[in-house]
C-alpha cells in the first residue's frame, strides 16, 4: 500500500460526474486523520472538498492544516476550494432561530456547490407576516429549501404561495411532544400543498442536494 492510500477508505472520484453532485466527507463518526486523508486526496484531484457534521475541535483544526480551508462552527461544515459559479438562485428559509444551525448546513452546501443563496430566517407561521414579507424574494428562486422544527407547518405554508418546488426538513427543535423531530416529519409528509418533498430529521444537506438536482436539472 503506498503513503497515499489507506485500508479503511475509498474515495468515490467520479461521483460528480456519475450523479452531479461530488462525493462529500460526513464527519460524524470519523477520527480528524481520516476526514484530513479524505479532504486533502478530494481536493488535489478536484481542486474542491466539502464535510459536514465535522466537530468544532476537529474543524478548527484542520481548517488551519488543509489549503484554502473555511470552517463554520454553526454549521460544523468544512470547505476547501471552491466549484465553479452556477449563477442560479436557491432559497433557504427557516422557521425559527433555534433551526438555523441546519438551515445554515443546507446555505453553505449550496454555496459550495456553486449557487446564490437567498436566506430567510426567523419566518415562522408564529408570525406569519414575516414570511409573507418575503414571498415574491422566494418566489424567484429555482427550488427553496424550508427548515422548520415544532409543528413542522412552514413548508406547507410556503409551498401554497409560490410555483417552486419545495424541499421540507424537519428539525429535531421542540418541546416533549414533538418526538425529536417525528412531529414536523409527520406533519411535513402529510403536507396538503402539492410539490413538497421532505427529507431526513435534521438533514441540512439532503435538502441541499435535492434543491441542487432540482435546479440544475435539465
Amino acid at each position: 500500500m503506498s503513503s497515499n492510500e489507506r485500508d479503511d477508505v475509498q474515495i468515490d472520484h467520479p461521483r460528480r460526474a456519475r450523479t452531479g453532485i461530488p462525493e462529500v466527507v460526513f464527519g460524524a463518526g470519523k477520527t480528524r486523520e481520516q476526514i484530513e486523508y479524505i479532504m486533502r486526496e478530494l481536493y488535489r484531484e478536484h481542486g474542491f472538498a466539502f464535510a459536514t457534521r465535522v466537530s468544532p475541535s476537529a474543524g478548527a483544526q484542520l481548517a488551519g492544516a488543509l489549503a484554502q480551508a473555511s470552517y463554520d462552527e454553526r454549521a460544523r461544515t468544512l470547505r476547501c476550494g471552491a466549484l465553479a459559479r452556477t449563477g442560479l438562485l436557491i432559497g433557504v428559509a427557516c422557521a425559527g432561530t433555534s433551526d438555523v444551525a441546519v438551515a445554515e448546513e443546507a446555505a453553505l452546501t449550496l454555496d459550495a456547490f456553486g449557487h446564490d443563496v437567498l436566506r430567510r430566517y426567523d419566518v415562522g407561521v408564529a408570525g406569519l407576516h414575516r414570511a409573507l414579507a418575503g414571498i415574491e424574494q422566494l418566489d424567484a428562486c429555482r427550488a427553496i429549501v424550508v427548515v422548520a422544527g415544532m409543528e413542522g407547518a412552514l413548508p406547507s405554508v410556503i409551498a401554497g404561495l409560490v410555483r417552486r418546488p419545495i424541499v421540507a426538513v424537519p428539525t429535531s427543535v421542540g418541546y416533549g411532544a414533538s418526538f425529536g423531530g417525528i412531529a414536523a416529519l409527520l406533519a411535513m409528509l402529510n403536507s396538503c400543498a402539492p410539490g413538497v418533498a421532505v427529507v431526513n430529521i435534521d438533514n441540512g444537506f439532503g435538502g441541499a442536494a435535492m434543491a441542487h438536482k432540482i435546479a440544475t436539472s435539465h
